[in-house]
């Protein structure tokens, strides 16, 4: 299987003649004559494997192209939101399938799957389509609808400032799929202006994939009797089961949940999902235990072999850092899991190697080239403990962990500072819209107003009679 793939997506080369696109005969779109599509599948370094297709007609000159992904449709749907304030987000490359949705909430613009072609752009190239496609055939608009043309200018203006960056405006890209991409411009720091998140398809979006047949319902799963546990360390000792659709095939399947302890620290819950149909399997580690009242902040030295083989629970909120070569991964941007120090340093690499490389091809500067490779290069330094450094794991929910080699005494490379969460940090994690207090007033207010409605009615009532 593999090598059939390397068959179909081979890396462009001059030298490659087995390389040149396929050509097909096809009907133009537009004068319903004899055109051309070339289509050619490769493989983007570090990316992914994609389908290039290039439409040209000799008769009238209309031309086309777009590009597929030929990747598999990822686990999870993706939603990018980026807030767009400076010049450079114009200019960040964007990378979107046929079935991703684009939405603009400050012009009102939403643009829904299907309604436009795969492609390889920039922020800046979704308003130039979009103002293209407004502008064609205005000039006979003018004529025929002269009030329809004129609210077609107005928002042309709407989206030339911006254009031009008048106001601070938002662009969210949703894709099913999950092959979707918006450029970080420093992929060694955390996005300040890029929001990137998970999300379970919905039915109507697993259609849409194929991933479900046209009939299907919500499926209303009947639930056994809960298992009576008589207190929590029972709770502890049982394997429970949830239903679940397998992310690989789809096929009904099972996972498996324990909660379990970590010594000198709390209780976490492992997840494993083992499908008996294509033979997929998965494990992940959450934190068990409620957000803490205060954020905390790991940082471990890296000296010795043994703070490379540290086992480190990250959850989703940590973010990451590295003072030493001026590294910052967001909280959301690795997902949670239960590792060692070596192994989360060699997930960051990874990552940040596959983000950079994709936008790193011929047209980039050669100084930006050499900036990433010395960076990756520094990185592999510190796992080979060649170049000394301090990891730091910030975590506002204060629920990540890294073993302490000297516990229940202190750690010498291991330090460990709680710190009051910031007015933001509780908004980002909703503690700020929590009501974990005087539960009845809501129904009590409701109550007063109630009785008030009732005693106008009765004095509208005694008016009336007099």
């Amino acid at each position: 299987m593999a090598a059939d793939s390397q068959d179909i997506y081979r890396n462009l080369s001059a030298d490659d003649y087995q390389s040149a696109p396929i050509v097909v005969e096809s009907m133009c779109p537009n004068c319903e004559e004899d055109g051309e599509t070339r289509i050619m599948c490769t493989s983007i370094p570090y990316y992914k494997a994609v389908i290039l297709m290039s439409f040209e007609c000799p008769h009238c000159g209309h031309k086309n192209n777009e590009i597929q992904s030929g990747e598999a449709v990822q686990e999870h749907g993706t939603m990018i939101v980026l807030r767009v304030q400076k010049p450079e987000d114009l200019r960040r490359q964007l990378v979107k399938s046929e079935y991703a949705s684009i939405e603009i909430p400050e012009l009102e613009l939403e643009i829904p799957h299907k309604s436009q072609p795969g492609e390889v752009t920039t922020v800046e190239g979704v308003l130039e389509r979009v103002h293209r496609g407004l502008t064609q055939d205005q000039e006979k608009r003018r004529l025929l609808d002269p009030e329809g043309a004129a609210q077609i200018d107005a928002y042309l203006q709407r989206i030339q400032d911006c254009w031009d960056l008048k106001e601070n405006w938002s662009l969210r890209l949703r894709d099913p799929t999950g092959n979707c991409y918006i450029q970080n411009p420093d992929v060694r720091h955390v996005d300040p202006r890029c929001i990137i998140s998970h999300y379970h398809r919905s039915l109507t979006e697993k259609k849409l994939l194929a991933l479900a047949d046209d009939n299907d319902e919500e499926e209303l799963v009947e639930e056994g009797p809960a298992p009576e546990f008589k207190s929590y360390e029972d709770a502890k000792q049982e394997v429970l089961h949830f239903a679940t659709d397998c992310p690989n095939c789809h096929g009904p399947t099972q996972v498996k949940m324990k909660p379990t302890d970590i010594p000198f620290f709390q209780t976490v819950i492992i997840m494993s999902l083992s499908c008996d149909l294509c033979g997929y399997k998965s494990n992940e580690v959450k934190s068990g235990g409620a957000i803490r009242d205060q954020g905390c902040r790991l940082s471990v030295k890296l000296e010795q072999d043994v703070d490379l083989a540290r086992d480190v629970l990250k959850t989703d909120t940590c973010a990451l850092s590295i003072p030493e070569i001026d590294l910052e991964v967001g909280g959301n941007a690795l997902c949670g899991r239960f590792t060692t120090i070596e192994g989360l340093l060699t997930a960051t690499k990874e990552q940040l190697d596959a983000q950079s490389s994709f936008f790193m091809g011929d047209s980039a500067q050669s100084d930006e080239k050499s900036a990433v490779t010395t960076f990756l290069e520094k990185l592999d330094d510190i796992i080979a403990l060649k170049l000394p450094a301090t990891i730091i794991l910030d975590d506002p929910t204060g629920c990540s962990y890294v073993q302490s080699l000297s516990a229940p005494m202190d750690d010498p490379r291991l330090t460990k500072e709680f710190y009051t969460r910031s007015y933001e940090q509780d908004d980002d994690l909703g503690i700020n819209d929590m009501k974990v207090e005087n539960y009845g007033e809501l129904e009590v207010l409701k109550e007063d107003e109630e009785d008030v409605e009732e005693e106008e009615k009765t004095d509208e009532k005694k008016t009336e009679n007099a």
